[in-house]
C-alpha cells in the first residue's frame, strides 16, 4: 500500500514537472484562418511543437481574435502576446523603414521584393531589438492591384471614390488621386463594402478572395504596385527564456516558414486571381494612362518617403538599387 502511494506521488510529481517544463505562447494574427499567411503560421507552430517534443506550444489566434491589427506590435513588445504577425507598412509613421515595401513601384516583383528585404532586414533587426523584440521571419503579400466599382481608364476615374486606406501610403495615394480615404482593417473590409463605406482599394488578389470582394466590386487592375510584407515578431524576453535547443528549433522553423511562405505567396497570387475570375471579377491589364498616372503617384510617394526617412532611407534605397 505504501509503495502504491509512493508510486502515485512520484507519477504526480513527474506530471507536474512535465507540465511546468512546457511553455505556451500566444501568437496574434489579424487574418482569416484560411489565408496563406495564417496557414503558414500554423505550420510554423506545428514545426516548433514537433522539434521541441511538445516543450513549446504556440497557439495561433487568427482573424484579430486576440488583438486587432494595429494593437499586435505593441502587444508583443509588452508581452501581452509572446508573438504576433504584423503588416510592416502599418507602422511607417513610427519608423519610415517599416514602410519601405509599401512605396508604389519601388519593388514590383517577387525578385525585387526579396532584394529589398535583404537590405531592409538588418535595419529592422536592430530597431526591433531596441524595442525588445526579434524578427522571426517575413513573407510578402502578392502584388497589389486596384479594386474599383467603376471601370478605370485613368487615375482621374478614382476621384471622389470611397477608398479603403490601411496604411499611411494607401491613405496618401487616396489624396493624390482625389479619392476619399476610409480607414478599414482587413477583418472589417467585407462589412465596409457591403454597406457602401468602401468603393475602391488597393490590395492583392488574395485579400480580394478572402473578403469576397467580388460580391460588391467587379473590377481589379493588375498594377503590380508593390508587395507589402508581413513580419512575425517574438518578444525577446520570451525567446531568451527558452532553453538553447528550443531557441534553435524556433529559428529553424522560422527559416523554413519564410521559404515556404514566399512560395505560398506566389502560388496564392495565381490561384486567387483564378478564383476571383471564377466568381465574376474582371481582371484588367491597366491602360497606359492608368499605369503612367500610378507611376507618377509612386514617384511622389518615394520622394516624400525619402524626405521623411532621411539618410537612413537614402542609404537603404541606394543599397537596394545597386
Amino acid at each position: 500500500m505504501q509503495f502504491t502511494k509512493l508510486s502515485v506521488a512520484a507519477a504526480a510529481l513527474l506530471m507536474a514537472a512535465a507540465a511546468s517544463a512546457q511553455t505556451k505562447w500566444d501568437l496574434a494574427s489579424a487574418y482569416p484562418a484560411t489565408n496563406f499567411h495564417t496557414v503558414n503560421l500554423n505550420a510554423f507552430a506545428a514545426d516548433v511543437d514537433k522539434a521541441t517534443g511538445g516543450k513549446l506550444k504556440i497557439t495561433v489566434h487568427a482573424n484579430a481574435a486576440l488583438f486587432k491589427a494595429p494593437e499586435i506590435k505593441r502587444a508583443v513588445q509588452t508581452g501581452g502576446a509572446q508573438a504576433g504577425e504584423i503588416l510592416l507598412v502599418n507602422y511607417q509613421n513610427e519608423w519610415q523603414i517599416f514602410g519601405a515595401d509599401g512605396i508604389p513601384f519601388l519593388a514590383d516583383s517577387y525578385d525585387e521584393s526579396m532584394k529589398l528585404y535583404r537590405v531592409q532586414k538588418p535595419l529592422m533587426d536592430k530597431k526591433l531589438g531596441e524595442q525588445g523584440m526579434m524578427l522571426l521571419y517575413s513573407v510578402p503579400w502578392p502584388p497589389q492591384g486596384i479594386y474599383s466599382k467603376k471601370p478605370l481608364a485613368s487615375a482621374a476615374d478614382l476621384k471622389g471614390s470611397k477608398w479603403r486606406a490601411y496604411s499611411p501610403a494607401t491613405a496618401r495615394i487616396a489624396e493624390l488621386v482625389g479619392a476619399q480615404p476610409v480607414t478599414v482593417q482587413a477583418a472589417e473590409l467585407s462589412q465596409a463594402m457591403a454597406t457602401g463605406v468602401v468603393e475602391s482599394y488597393m490590395s492583392s488578389g488574395s485579400t480580394g478572395f478572402d473578403t469576397k470582394t467580388y460580391e460588391h466590386i467587379k473590377n481589379w487592375y493588375d498594377t503590380q504596385a508593390w508587395l507589402p510584407k508581413n513580419a512575425v515578431l517574438v518578444n525577446k524576453k520570451a525567446f531568451d527564456a527558452l532553453d538553447k535547443a528550443s531557441q534553435e528549433a524556433v529559428l529553424k522553423a522560422a527559416r523554413d516558414a519564410e521559404t515556404r511562405g514566399w512560395d505560398a505567396s506566389k502560388k496564392t497570387n495565381t490561384d486567387s486571381l483564378e478564383n476571383l475570375k471564377k466568381n465574376g471579377m474582371q481582371i484588367h491589364k491597366p491602360s497606359a494612362q492608368l499605369t503612367a498616372d500610378m507611376k507618377k503617384v509612386g514617384d511622389t510617394l518615394l520622394q516624400e518617403w525619402l524626405k521623411n526617412a532621411g539618410e537612413e532611407g537614402k542609404a537603404l534605397v541606394d543599397a537596394y538599387r545597386k
